[in-house]
């Protein structure tokens, strides 16, 4: 019976931490930016969620709109206050932006943290879940809201697949993963195609940040945790490899679960961070590497 309900849990975390991941994997891959602010906007989200889902009566799925689009408002300040300026600059050498997009997006990650603490406490925050109640699976009692998820998870990366692969826009966004100057070439603006990801990934970042705050619930003090999280999974997976990003969310999920139910809850990311030691010292590229 155990070995089921590690199975069921594993899956909703696993599919939870792919979708949290992917957005990411997709935005540096396409614009070479590693937002150390991940996990603050995440956080945002929940909180804004759960804000308005209980203090302002907009219920569940009134809340949970407005987190995802307080997800999006963050992720957009994020660009246009941080990374596009540090790009933009002419007074940062072109080999040094990236160690100031990496530092930037790190100290406004920070500033972000320090605000919900201050506005909201560090408290933890549960969202009030999309569907309540329990189902049972072969016997094995689970609350609803963990399979919803895992669905919705899958939904938001399928329709992400399916704007990459067939659409216009999601052609661009693989060309410019690809070769960027090629794409400017053929009369597409970058910084559009820039604008677009970041859009894409302020709604995935939000999602996952939402349905996160109705799983587990979440605080200023997870920012840190998630952000490590995510960034463990993308050099798992390869940097830059969507692929590789979907294969170590569940690797690192049912790590996590195994470890939880067998071992201690407390260490359970402790052997998620020997594998990552190992897969860096033996195979940097990452179980995939990038595509």
């Amino acid at each position: 019976m155990i070995g089921l309900q590690i199975l069921i849990d594993g899956f909703a975390i696993s599919s939870l931490y792919a979708l949290g991941a992917v957005g990411f994997t997709l935005i540096f891959g396409v614009s070479g930016v590693l937002n150390l602010s991940h996990g603050a906007i995440m956080v945002v989200a929940a909180v804004m969620a759960w804000l308005f889902a209980g203090t302002y009566g907009a219920g569940p799925y009134g809340g949970a709109a407005i987190g995802v689009l307080a997800g999006l408002a963050t992720a957009f300040a994020t660009y246009f206050l941080v990374v596009r300026p540090i790009q933009s600059s002419r007074s940062i050498p072109g080999e040094e932006k990236e160690i100031f997009v990496l530092t930037g997006t790190l100290l406004w990650g920070i500033m972000l943290q320090e605000a919900v603490a201050y506005f909201f406490t560090n408290n933890p925050k549960t969202v009030r879940p999309l569907l309540a109640g329990v189902v049972e699976i072969l016997g094995v009692r689970t609350p609803a809201n963990e399979i919803v998820t895992a669905v919705i998870s899958w939904v938001a990366i399928g329709l992400l697949w399916l704007l990459v692969n067939r659409t216009r826009a999601g052609k661009a966004l693989l060309a410019a993963a690809i070769n960027p100057r090629g794409l400017t070439l053929l009369g597409f603006e970058l910084s559009r195609i820039y604008l677009l990801v970041w859009v894409i990934y302020g709604v995935l970042a939000g999602l996952a940040g939402v349905l996160l705050g109705a799983f587990l619930g979440v605080s200023s003090d997870n920012i840190g945790t998630l952000t490590a999280s995510a960034f463990s999974i993308v050099v798992l997976g390869g940097l830059g490899s969507v692929s590789g990003s979907l294969l170590a969310a569940y690797v690192v999920g049912y790590l996590e679960t195994v470890t939880a139910y067998l071992v201690n809850p407390a260490i359970r990311t402790v052997p998620v961070l020997l594998l990552l030691v190992l897969v860096v010292y033996v195979r940097p590229q990452g179980l995939l590497g990038r595509r």
